[in-house]
């Protein structure tokens, strides 16, 4: 029998689709997940830290792969351009926020365009992202 919550796989696939260039609300799931379900808190932010940072290294994946396609000048829509202004003031430090709504997947892209290290991006994406999803945490959990 199928089992009528989510569960900890639902908020992985949740998270992976919220932190590509489509929308979602992993974060709504998450605290759902943590006030409707039995599954430990642990587990649940694990599920939703690790989709979440998948997503965004695919994102990051997808700027790298096309940096050398097209000039950095192709990077003209206004949160593009934003990004690129962010990370060449802060660097891989920047993506700590990679976590934010609207702005998080173009800093994730423009990271790859401009070829930052795949470790550093890494570490930096999971702790924004970790540290986002134990607040939802502290909040419903």
């Amino acid at each position: 029998m199928i089992e009528a919550l989510p569960g900890p796989l639902g908020l992985f696939f949740s998270a992976l689709i919220s932190s590509t260039l489509l929308p979602g609300g992993s974060e709504v799931l998450l605290a759902w997940l943590l006030t409707e379900s039995e599954y430990s808190h642990w587990l649940l932010w694990g599920a939703a830290t690790s989709g979440n940072v998948l997503g965004s290294l695919l994102t990051w994946g997808m700027g790298y792969w096309i940096a050398g396609r097209y000039p950095l000048r192709a990077l003209d829509k206004p949160g593009q351009q934003r990004a690129r202004r962010w990370l060449e003031s802060y660097g891989p430090f920047g993506l700590l926020l990679a976590w934010l709504p609207i702005i998080g997947d173009p800093l994730c892209l423009v990271a790859g365009w401009l070829r930052f290290g795949f470790l550093v991006s890494l570490v930096m994406i999971t702790l924004g992202k970790a540290l986002r999803y134990a607040v939802v945490i502290g909040l419903f959990g």
